[in-house]
């Protein structure tokens, strides 16, 4: 399975309204694991980013000026994403704006090329509702190391995006996929039947058993009452 955890910085907030990409970050994930073939580019937008935009990324008018324009990379980029699953924090922001560049160059949509589109952002408010979900606080709630994050950058997001990403999809079928290291003979990988284990229960203890209602209480907030343990209080 072939993943591609991607990120842009772009002159604003609008594709539609002219804002362009002057940044685009690729880390490429294969079976789960980090392959280190990874694309990244700076761009010449042909325009000059706005001023709260150049407070969040840094990046000068003046540095993009000698960049390759987008037409110039578009083919090594659609290459490269073609059929693969393609993982963005806040996906439709980074899609419109791919889009908004390939119309420009006469080019069907970025979905007709890639396999899916996968929305970190949607994933994380599913999991933890109620709470902060930006990159920094996903890195702060999954222990991923994000100090090197002064300003945003593409690569280094998408880097950042790939350690969440895991981390947050890293459930009961995280010890087959470890397992990948060690393929059979014939090159599949050896499903162990779980089953065939004894394993131990390890009942919660009170301080365990508190911050449960704790969370409980918080997502019960977040939902205005309407979590389903509720509602079976109720009926």
């Amino acid at each position: 399975m072939r993943q591609i955890v991607l990120d842009t910085e772009t002159t604003g907030l609008s594709a539609d309204n002219g804002d362009r990409i002057i940044e685009i970050g690729c880390v490429e994930l294969l079976n789960r694991k980090l392959t280190g073939n990874n694309l990244h580019f700076y761009v010449n937008p042909e325009r000059d980013s706005h001023e709260d935009a150049l407070k969040v990324h840094g990046i000068s008018n003046e540095f993009l000026r000698d960049k390759p324009k987008f037409a110039a990379i578009a083919d090594q980029l659609l290459d490269y994403l073609r059929d693969a699953e393609v993982i963005i924090h806040n996906a439709p922001f980074d899609i419109s704006f791919l889009n908004k560049e390939l119309e420009r160059l006469g080019r069907a949509s970025i979905k007709t090329v890639i396999g899916q589109v996968t929305d970190s952002l949607a994933m994380a408010k599913e999991m933890f509702p109620g709470k902060r979900n930006g990159l920094d606080a996903l890195c702060d709630r999954l222990g991923v190391d994000n100090s090197g994050r002064t300003l945003h950058g593409a690569l280094l997001d998408a880097e950042l995006l790939a350690d969440v990403y895991i981390n947050m999809t890293r459930g009961q079928d995280a010890l087959l996929i470890d397992l990948g290291d060690a393929p059979g003979e014939d090159g599949q990988v050896e499903v162990i039947d779980l089953r065939r284990f004894e394993l131990p229960v390890l009942l919660a203890n009170e301080q365990e058993t508190q911050a449960h209602e704790g969370l409980l209480a918080d997502l019960d907030k977040a939902s205005k009452g309407k979590t389903v343990w509720r509602q079976l209080q109720t009926s």
